[in-house]
């Protein structure tokens, strides 16, 4: 698996999915009010750019975004999926470096996002799944591809934002899950 960090490669297509559809995907899930939010039109475009050409269809779409809203790391860690990827020499690794470089730094945009990545790698000399599947579990809340990066990014921003449902940032969801393991 090619390990460069995903959220560099961005097709030059246009994006499946408009800022609307994003939109009405929170309204009819609750996660938005009705509201003027601040930032929220920058939040979403933001979102749509990032998420919109991951998404093959509106089902798609609405599964990245609710990623964004639910995170429980005891129910994520009693998956199958999750056992196996905690099973793997170095996990646990990774996952501590990672909590370590979340909540040491600032909030995770595409830049400190790369900075962590890098860190992890020169650090603990692993690479592909070994490195982004701890990641992705304990950031995203699933285990997957560079879609769920994308998510990642757009996590301490929206934590920032008055949604109907609160938003767990990264550093949040970095402790949650740290306790859950233990």
């Amino acid at each position: 698996m090619n390990c460069e960090h995903t959220t560099e490669k961005f097709s030059a297509v246009s994006p499946t999915f408009a800022a609307q559809d994003v939109t009405a995907i929170l309204r009819e899930r609750g996660w938005l009010g009705n509201a003027s939010v601040p930032h929220l039109d920058e939040w979403l475009a933001q979102a749509t750019a990032l998420l919109g050409r991951q998404a093959p269809d509106r089902a798609a779409l609405t599964d990245l975004l609710h990623l964004i809203f639910h995170y429980d790391a005891p129910t994520i860690l009693q998956s199958a999926e999750s056992h196996t990827v905690m099973a793997r020499e170095g996990a646990r690794d990774v996952i501590r470096l990672l909590a370590n470089l979340v909540l040491d730094g600032p909030p995770v945009d595409s830049d400190r996002f790369k900075e962590i990545v890098t860190a992890l790698k020169e650090t603990l000399n692993c690479r592909g799944r070994e490195l982004f599947y701890p990641i992705r579990l304990s950031l995203a809340g699933r285990v997957g591809e560079g879609e769920l990066d994308r998510v990642i990014l757009l996590l301490d921003s929206a934590a920032g934002l008055p949604f109907r449902v609160p938003v767990k940032g990264t550093r949040k969801r970095v402790l949650e899950f740290c306790s859950a393991l233990d």
